[in-house]
């Protein structure tokens, strides 16, 4: 209060006091006190106007409010008879809009001794004499950035010019109007705000707080109340300690109140996860992000939390990390390797490839024959992969049968089909920020492939029996030992699908390519096999060396471990050997014609490739190469050559010595 009448310049009475000097300090504290404590304005107004009036005998006073369209003045109070309100309320600033309205127009007082000869008044003297008005002064009210909020005006019945005195007492009267109308617009601004504030929070599809600096419950959005089933009120009224108790999980209450208190204290953005009762009595996990909104000094004003629900992902979560540890252990358990094995140029390239691979999340097609170790590289690309620490889901697309691969790819809804007891996920949520391997990609059915180039494109899937999309973060690693280019020739793949796949294809060699990796392949099973069978062998038999490197392996790696499996389990001594029939390759049956036929066209087809190579000089690709002059795509020549078993390598031109 001190300082609001140290502001008006309201001292003590000099000892020849001035009317505005001697104006009453008790009126103008109550008249201060109507505004600190929440009066209407127009009460304030009205009071301000008796509190001038009674320092001039026969002055009449006015107060007006400028509109938030800045040119039209509305009576705000006034003690000035009916007519020449009603004629003057509401007019259009401008120079000679009387004297109020030109105070408002040029932002000084205009103070006018005679209303009749005076230009500014030639519109409204007759209105004025009507009334019995001579002389009006007035002052536009400013607000403490100098805009114009409106102006006080002082009116007489007869000619009168304003003093010195007048002239400060008509200025002290703008002031106390101009806080009480500045105060009463920015409490208005401050509710209508709050008010949008309300309506914007409410359509929120979030749970949302809005809290004071201490963690003071200010403002619930109606989504946090339904879920409490509790009333802001009720909210507000328990305290923020009884309501923690109240509403938050036992397990969560001190953890969550400790990170809480330290976020506030801090005056950065925070978040906290912890579980929050709902009115049916049951918790859910909810993620509450807070952050702070500043004043002009970057001091915390007051704090916006959202709650985002996660339980379902919590639980999902947990689930998949359970899933996730069981099938890393049938991995171990199951997995063809442990490591790769080999030094051989064809396995160096496609290592190098794994390398530059890894690092991105681009997709990639693994290709190459049964038994390769396709599985293998993709799990290489995954462990050197930003994802390294998180899941690799594999699944054998041949394996699964058609009416199940989407349920197990995709999950499944509680009542999606007969036997769906239960909701389930599928294995790209169990695989959500890691890594999916689908292996045999090839024998996807159509339906299949259409939701796999979904989540390619738009990393969404579908739960089967959910028309809900659920975002997805997994990196597709995919395999197949078969022809897609061919399969999409036939219409059996679609070829957009092939077109995501194929954004970085790795050709796995065939180990009738890596042939001088066998012995390295050949100790490294002889020594895990043999530990398994608690045997240990000093010796490999150089026959059984010799014929492991004869022999063409169409089953490739997975043939050679078998082989050596069973060669460990049956062998007696220090000497590692295999029975040579095991190898061999059983004598051609007698055919039906149709299977003669269709020897004849392979035989017929192998002979046209390897013309076309011994033209090309072994060369698949380029316009010179064997795929251009037999009209066949590279990779589709590539297939066919592995299939009818022809070296490629033999037509290369010499090199020159």
């Amino acid at each position: 209060m001190a300082n609001a009448k140290a502001s008006l310049n309201l001292q003590a009475p000099p000892t020849s006091p001035s009317p505005a000097q001697t104006l009453s300090s008790e009126a103008v504290l109550d008249a201060l006190k109507m505004i600190l404590f929440g009066a209407p304005l127009n009460e304030v107004l009205t009071s301000v106007t008796r509190l001038i009036e009674t320092h001039g005998k026969g002055m009449l006073c006015s107060i007006f409010l400028l509109d938030e369209d800045g040119l039209h003045l509305r009576y705000g109070a006034a003690n000035l008879p009916e007519a020449f309100r009603a004629a003057t309320d509401g007019v259009c600033i401008g120079p000679n809009v009387g004297s109020c309205g030109a105070a408002a127009y040029l932002r000084q007082s205009v103070f006018v001794s005679d209303i009749l000869s005076d230009p500014k008044w030639v519109k409204f003297k007759d209105s004025a004499v009507a009334a019995g008005l001579r002389a009006a002064w007035s002052s536009p009210i400013l607000s403490h950035d100098g805009k114009v909020l409106g102006t006080f005006g002082m009116y007489y019945r007869e000619v009168r010019h304003p003093g010195t005195d007048e002239i400060q007492l008509i200025d002290y009267a703008s002031r106390i109007a101009g806080i009480a109308i500045e105060r009463k617009r920015a409490e208005e601004k401050l509710r209508q705000d709050e008010r949008e504030l309300r309506q914007l929070i409410d359509f929120l599809p979030q749970h949302v707080l809005v809290l004071d600096t201490e963690g003071f419950l200010l403002q619930a959005n109606q989504m946090m109340l339904d879920y409490s089933g509790h009333t802001l009120e009720e909210m507000q009224g328990a305290g923020t300690d009884e309501r923690h108790k109240r509403d938050l999980h036992p397990d969560d209450l001190e953890r969550a109140g400790s990170e809480r208190r330290c976020g506030l204290a801090s005056g950065v953005p925070f978040e906290i996860e912890k579980r929050m009762r709902g009115k049916d009595g049951q918790y859910r996990w909810f993620l509450f992000r807070y952050n702070p909104l500043l004043n002009e000094q970057g001091r915390v004003k007051r704090w916006f939390a959202t709650a985002t629900d996660i339980d379902d992902r919590f639980q999902a979560e947990a689930r998949t990390r359970n899933e996730n540890l069981t099938l890393r252990e049938q991995i171990d358990r199951d997995s063809m390797f442990e490591d790769i094995v080999g030094s051989s140029e064809a396995l160096r390239k496609v290592l190098r490839q794994v390398g530059k691979v890894a690092h991105s999340d681009s997709t990639v097609l693994i290709l190459g024959e049964t038994g390769t170790g396709k599985e293998l590289i993709a799990r290489a690309i995954h462990k050197r992969s930003n994802r390294g620490e998180r899941a690799f889901i594999g699944v054998n697309c041949a394996a699964i049968p058609a009416s199940l691969i989407a349920s197990e790819l995709f999950g499944h809804e509680k009542g999606a089909f007969t036997g769906a007891t239960q909701r389930r996920l599928g294995r790209f949520e169990m695989a959500n920020g890691g890594t999916m391997f689908l292996d045999e990609v090839g024998d996807l059915p159509p339906e299949i492939q259409i939701a796999l180039l979904r989540v390619l494109q738009e990393r969404e899937i579908e739960r089967v029996g959910s028309s809900r999309p659920i975002p997805v973060d997994v990196r597709v690693l995919a395999a197949t030992h078969r022809d897609l280019h061919a399969l999409v020739a036939e219409g059996k793949f679609r070829q957009d699908l092939l077109y995501r796949l194929n954004v970085v294809p790795i050709e796995m060699p065939s180990l009738r390519d890596r042939a001088p990796d066998i012995p390295l392949l050949v100790e490294y099973f002889i020594d895990r096999f043999g530990k398994k069978a608690g045997k240990k062998f000093r010796t490999i038999d150089r026959k059984t060396l010799k014929l492991f490197q004869e022999y063409g392996w169409p089953g490739n790696v997975r043939e050679l471990q078998n082989v050596i499996e069973r060669a460990v389990i049956l062998s007696d001594g220090d000497t590692f050997s295999v029975d040579e029939t095991w190898l061999k390759r059983e004598p051609p049956q007698v055919t039906s014609p149709r299977v003669a036929l269709n020897g004849a066209l392979l035989k017929q087809e192998k002979e046209m490739i390897e013309a076309a190579l011994a033209e090309s000089y072994g060369r698949i690709s380029g316009p010179r190469g064997a795929a251009a002059n037999l009209g066949l795509p590279t990779r589709t020549l590539d297939s066919k050559i592995k299939r009818l078993g022809i070296n490629k390598y033999r037509f290369k031109a010499p090199q020159a010595s």
